[in-house]
């Protein structure tokens, strides 16, 4: 239990989200440059794949794909995202900002990318002022490609992504002003390559710190793409995952890392790891999660449904329908504004897993409702107004209320 203020710091990936509403993936275009394997450089349902793979698939520039797929359409909206930036934000809108305090560290371009992510964030309560700047690449972006008919209507999206600037990101910039925090948050690090491959020495120091560590994940095409058909490498060794309180991935994600085929084996291979606790979601489908008793109350591997309110509601009223662009990245914000308050008012092992699991899934269902990840409310308490009203429904749906 903490009284003082809290302090929540997250590193990971500022980016422009460019999103492409209506893409169908059944339409020529698309299915032009549809992978024909994982990681081999072509576009897929779900997954992150890099422009210079993506040229190298295919043999054309990305101009050229990229007319391919939209035509000459602009995009439908310019968002700010990122699996860190976009977590962060949403936590910290959601958390009383008297009593918590919610920080970003990355790096951009000096670009105009740069300034609109800077603007947009402006109008948050979010602290940037640890998102530096350089001259000698772009600011990170991600084209996203929405098809809200795919999956029955449920919706998916497809990524290329841009990691410019975040390329020259480095530990050392991050300074100590990080690891002063209550909480520190690793996001979607895969597209920050120097601070993935620096993971575990960051998780020991968040631990000499007495940090809680929160890790989410983001398709790894980098690791993929150098060693196909072997797991993801995480963190240095089987031993390292102690370091971790609280690893957040997708279903995907968490067979690529484990090198498990199902997600019944990920889940199994996870809890015998030191993981204080993971949670493995599923889009639309059920999700996994499990504590060992170090940080939440200790559980098995259990099992959590979704919202039914959200996909009710989406039936009912087609028109409300975003996409489903940052729902992930809105989950993890969920889960680590629980865990904030938790710190606030529990102890270490008594924390509530289904308290934080209902924040994350109402989070990430809430998101569904706009395009893109961000939502730039019109007064302070407005998003946790329409957050807090899903998840006391969600706790009467599982019995919880």
């Amino acid at each position: 239990m903490v009284s003082d203020k809290i302090i929540i710091s997250g590193v990971g990936c500022a980016l422009v989200d460019l999103i492409f509403n209506k893409v169908s993936f059944k339409s020529a275009g698309f299915k032009k440059f549809i992978s024909n394997k994982t990681g081999d450089g072509g576009l897929s349902p779900g997954h992150l794949v890099f422009t210079e793979e993506l040229e190298k698939f295919s043999g054309l520039p990305y101009s050229n794909i990229l007319s391919e797929l939209v035509g000459n359409r602009v995009a439908d909206v310019l968002n700010v995202g990122g699996p860190s930036l976009v977590s962060m934000i949403l936590a910290a809108q959601i958390l009383q900002r008297s009593e918590y305090e919610v920080k970003f560290f990355g790096m951009a371009g000096k670009d105009d990318y740069a300034d609109k992510i800077v603007e947009m964030v402006g109008k948050t309560p979010l602290d940037i002022r640890n998102y530096i700047t350089t001259g000698d690449k772009v600011t990170p972006f991600t084209d996203v490609f929405s098809d809200p008919d795919y999956d029955g209507g449920l919706g998916e999206r497809t990524f290329v992504n841009n990691i410019g600037a975040a390329w020259d990101y480095t530990p050392d910039q991050m300074g100590d002003e990080f690891f002063k925090s209550h909480v520190v948050c690793f996001g979607g690090t895969a597209l920050v390559p120097q601070i993935h491959d620096n993971l575990t020495e960051l998780l020991f120091k968040a631990r000499q710190h007495n940090c809680i560590t929160v890790v989410n994940t983001v398709f790894d095409f980098r690791n993929q793409k150098k060693n196909p058909g072997k797991p993801w490498p995480l963190v240095r060794d089987h031993d390292s995952y102690k370091l971790i309180d609280m690893l957040i991935m997708d279903c995907e994600e968490a067979l690529k890392i484990s090198g498990q085929e199902t997600m019944n084996g990920a889940a199994e291979f996870f809890s015998l790891t030191k993981l204080s606790a993971f949670i493995i979601t599923n889009g639309a489908n059920d999700l996994l999660a499990y504590s060992n008793g170090n940080l939440f109350e200790k559980t098995g591997i259990v099992k959590f449904p979704i919202s039914n309110r959200i996909g009710e509601e989406l039936k009912r009223n087609p028109g409300l329908r975003g996409d489903t662009t940052g729902c992930g990245d809105n989950f993890a914000g969920g889960i680590i504004a629980s865990l904030a308050w938790q710190l606030k008012n529990s102890i270490r092992g008594n924390f509530n897993l289904t308290e934080a699991i209902s924040w994350g899934v109402s989070a990430g269902g809430n998101c569904c409702f706009t395009v893109g990840g961000t939502y730039l409310e019109n007064a302070p308490g407005e998003l946790k107004k329409q957050i807090k009203k899903i998840q006391k429904e969600y706790l009467i749906q599982i019995g919880e209320d």
